[in-house]
């Protein structure tokens, strides 16, 4: 099965924030799962993943980064979101980024879950086809 997280972030996010959503975001996975959540990648919005929260974030988890385009992300059958860009397609960037990267057939293990100080969000998106990532 393959499980990926997504994130989205604001420009002054810290590492700390992404790590605190993320391991929210897992808790809430793991409670519909048989067995712990492994995830494969994290993934964000191709002009966000060069952050250094987020390059932090992927290095210290060790993994790999999925950089989704803009078009891709777009794309996503999401409900809208009030304060999202439309860039992003005005839905959730990490349901967005999960759902992308997880493949095609890929479903929401977690809907999108917002830090403490309210400067990221994550979602896990889990696909059990094993397709790779798109």
């Amino acid at each position: 099965m393959t499980m990926v997280a997504g994130l989205g972030f604001r420009g002054q996010t810290t590492c700390q924030a992404l790590q605190q959503v993320l391991a929210q975001a897992v808790r809430a996975a793991e409670r519909g799962q048989r067995a712990p959540v492994v995830l494969r990648a994290l993934a964000t919005a191709e002009d966000k993943c060069h952050h250094p929260a987020f390059v932090q974030l992927a290095a210290e988890q060790g993994l790999p980064v999925h950089a989704v385009p803009l078009a891709l992300l777009a794309a996503q059958d999401l409900p809208p979101r009030d304060r999202v860009p439309a860039r992003y397609g005005a839905h959730s960037l990490a349901e967005a980024a999960a759902l992308a990267a997880a493949g095609q057939g890929a479903v929401l293990a977690t809907p999108r879950h917002i830090s403490a100080d309210g400067s990221a969000t994550a979602a896990i998106a889990m696909n059990l086809s094993e397709t790779p990532f798109t």
